[in-house]
């Protein structure tokens, strides 16, 4: 069983940064994929960035790419999302997950563990 607790989300221009944090409570932290899902109001959720167990391979949405950084410390038992040059689209409530598979990290259902969401709000 994890609990995920996400936290950092906030109101920010355009151009703007922002990181959130997502902290894990039980002690196999280390063997769940992590990830990062959003959703806008009136749309469905979608895939962010994904980080594997050791934290060594990292994948994004073509969205975010090269804005985005998914990291995590394994130690801390938290995973981090550090956004930069944020655009009004990047608005939605932000969840964590953990998947304990990575066969799919980009697919919702592939993950068994869900956080509460963090707001992010990017005005223009």
């Amino acid at each position: 069983q994890v609990q995920l607790v996400e936290s950092g989300g906030g109101a920010v221009q355009a151009g703007g940064s922002l990181g959130l944090s997502c902290a894990a409570s039980g002690r196999t932290f280390g063997w769940y994929t992590m990830g990062w899902f959003r959703q806008a109001p009136g749309k469905e959720r979608e895939f962010v960035a994904a980080v594997s167990r050791s934290g060594d391979r990292k994948v994004y949405a073509d969205s975010v790419k090269g804005r985005f950084t998914i990291s995590r410390d394994n130690v801390k038992k938290t995973v981090y999302l550090q956004m930069n040059s944020l655009k009004p689209e990047d608005t939605a409530v932000y969840y964590c997950a953990a998947a304990s598979t990575s066969r799919n990290q980009g697919l919702a259902s592939e993950y068994d563990y869900w956080g509460q969401g963090t707001q992010v709000t990017v005005s223009s």
